[in-house]
């Protein structure tokens, strides 16, 4: 039955899942157009990248120690395509819930931006009881950083905060909150060695290293929370 100059059918929207109609034929198949959000996508597609699951096997391929150029050869894409996906998919990415009165672990993890001698430090913060990774920030190793995560976990009123002892992290946690104890950051070197396992750009003998910033905590978060 026709609606319009368009033709139902079975085929659902790749965004939100509402019925499609028929919106004009190309070579070897048709055009559809969503009637809840308004757009269109195509029953095939020659490039690569804009079929439905390219995004999963980005993430999965993220986490299974391939570079940028391995995801673009692996699944025959542009590399360019590859970075804006991976940061797109980031940016879509929401922390997970952070519970009130709950213990910590934070540690670093040191890895380089360009150049070896451009250090740049991951700062994880761990929930102790779960292993559940609920903040990460990237740059240096300075209050500026390490105090994004600190703050987070403030405004959540943990009971305990463990660390490695480093000294910023005395000047950002008061004494009855900071404990440094030996073995009681596991969980969180845990984490780093898995990113480490994870990512190659993190690989301790690499040189797979970040351009930027933003690309690495991309990565990072994509690994974690993805």
């Amino acid at each position: 039955m026709g609606l319009g100059g368009t033709e139902m059918c079975m085929e659902k929207c790749r965004r939100c899942s509402s019925a499609c109609v028929k919106n004009g034929i190309i070579k070897g198949g048709h055009r559809y157009r969503c009637k809840s959000c308004g757009r269109s996508h195509q029953s095939n597609y020659a490039y690569k990248a804009c079929q439905g699951n390219i995004n999963l096997w980005i993430i999965q391929l993220n986490r299974e120690t391939c570079g940028i150029r391995s995801i673009s050869r692996l699944l025959k894409i542009s590399k360019t395509t590859v970075i804006s996906r991976i940061k797109k998919l980031a940016e879509g990415i929401r922390k997970p819930l952070i519970f009130m009165g709950r213990s910590y672990e934070v540690d670093e993890l040191k890895t380089c931006i360009r150049k070896k001698t451009k250090e740049c430090w991951v700062c994880l913060a761990v929930e102790k009881a779960t292993g559940q990774v609920v903040d990460i920030s990237v740059g240096r190793r300075t209050k500026k950083t390490l105090g994004k995560v600190v703050e987070t976990l403030k405004l959540s009123q943990a009971k305990k905060v463990y660390t490695d002892g480093l000294e910023i992290y005395k000047s950002l946690l008061p004494k009855e909150q900071h404990i440094v104890k030996p073995y009681q950051i596991n969980k969180v070197e845990r984490k780093n060695l898995q990113l480490r396992n994870s990512l190659k750009r993190l690989t301790r003998k690499t040189i797979c290293y970040s351009k930027s910033r933003v690309m690495l905590e991309a990565s990072v978060k994509l690994c974690l929370w993805g």
